[in-house]
C-alpha cells in the first residue's frame, strides 16, 4: 500500500515539476509584439459662425486605443510648418494633436507688422477668439481616437497667451503649457481656472517683463493654482524655434534658438502631460 502511495506521489511530483519546467519554457519563448508607430497627419477644416479655419491633426494610426488630445496653438506668424511639427512630435508620444488655426483660412504673416496685426485682432476680440478656440476644442473631442475627458492645450508665443487666457476663462482643459509666452494676458488668472499650468520662458526674454511675471505669479498664488513657472538662463524669445535666429537677424528682433532650453522645456511638458493623464 505504501509503495502504491509512494508511486502516486512520485507521479504527482514528476508531473508538477514537468509542468513548471514547461511553463518556464513557454514563458521564455513568449514573443512580445512591437507595434510600429506610424504617424499620420491630416489637414482639417472647421469653422465658427463667421470664420473658416484650416488646421492639422496628427496621430498614430496603428494605435487603436482612445488617448488624450492636445491642442497646439501657433506663434504670431500663423499656422505654419513649425506648429505642425510640434503636433507630429506629440503624436509620436502617443497623443492626438490638433494644430489649430486662430487667424482663419490658414493665414500666415511674412512680416512682424502683419503678425502683430493678426495677433492683435484675435487678442482684442476675446469673444471671437474663444469661438475659434472652442471650435478647435470640439473638433478634437469628437475625433474617434480621442478620450474627450482628457484634453490639454499648448502654445508658443502668441499661442501660449491664447492657451493661458482660455484656461483662465474656465475652458474645459486638464493642462496648459505656454512656451516663450507673455503673461500680461487679456484674461488673467481667476477661480475659473481648472487646468494645471506650465509656463516655460527665457530668463532674458525682453517681451516678458519682470513686473508682468510677478503679477502673474501673485494672481496664480492667490487662487492656489497648480502651476510651474520656469525661466531658462540665457534664453530669449522664441527659444524653441530653429528658425528664430534667421528671423531675428532678418527683422532685427531679439529672437534666438536655444537648444538646451528647447529640450528641457519639452521634457517639462512631457512630465506635465504624464502626471496629468496617468
Amino acid at each position: 500500500m505504501k509503495k502504491t502511495i509512494f508511486s502516486l506521489m512520485a507521479v504527482v511530483l514528476i508531473s508538477t515539476f514537468s509542468c513548471k519546467d514547461e511553463s518556464k519554457k513557454s514563458t521564455s519563448e513568449d514573443i512580445i509584439e512591437v507595434v510600429e508607430v506610424n504617424i499620420k497627419g491630416e489637414t482639417v477644416t472647421y469653422a465658427t459662425d463667421s470664420t473658416t479655419m484650416k488646421g492639422y491633426i496628427a496621430f498614430d494610426e496603428n494605435n487603436t486605443e482612445k488617448r488624450p488630445g492636445i491642442l497646439v496653438i501657433h506663434e504670431w506668424w500663423g499656422h505654419n510648418d513649425y506648429v505642425r511639427e510640434r503636433a507630429d512630435m506629440l503624436a509620436e508620444l502617443g497623443y492626438v494633436a490638433l494644430a489649430v488655426d486662430m487667424y482663419g483660412d490658414g493665414k500666415q504673416a511674412d512680416h512682424p507688422d502683419d503678425a502683430g496685426k493678426f495677433a492683435g485682432m484675435v487678442m482684442q476680440n476675446m469673444e471671437e477668439a474663444t469661438a475659434r478656440f472652442n471650435a478647435a476644442l470640439e473638433l478634437l473631442k469628437s475625433n474617434p481616437n480621442v478620450d474627450a475627458e482628457k484634453i490639454a492645450a499648448i502654445g508658443y508665443c502668441f499661442g501660449g497667451s491664447v492657451a493661458l487666457s482660455m484656461a483662465n476663462a474656465g475652458s474645459d482643459l486638464d493642462a496648459v503649457a505656454a512656451f516663450h509666452s507673455g503673461v500680461a494676458l487679456p484674461v488673467m488668472p481667476s477661480d475659473q481656472l481648472k487646468a494645471r499650468v506650465l509656463v516655460c520662458n527665457g530668463a532674458d526674454d525682453p517681451f516678458a517683463s519682470s513686473e508682468s511675471i510677478e503679477t502673474f505669479k501673485k494672481q496664480m498664488d492667490s487662487i492656489n493654482a497648480d502651476y510651474k513657472y520656469v525661466a531658462y538662463p540665457g534664453a530669449v524669445h522664441a527659444f524653441t524655434s530653429k528658425d528664430a535666429d534667421a528671423l531675428g537677424e532678418k527683422f532685427n528682433l531679439p529672437l534666438a534658438y536655444n537648444k538646451e532650453a528647447d529640450e528641457k522645456s519639452w521634457e517639462e511638458l512631457q512630465i506635465l502631460l504624464t502626471e496629468t493623464f496617468k
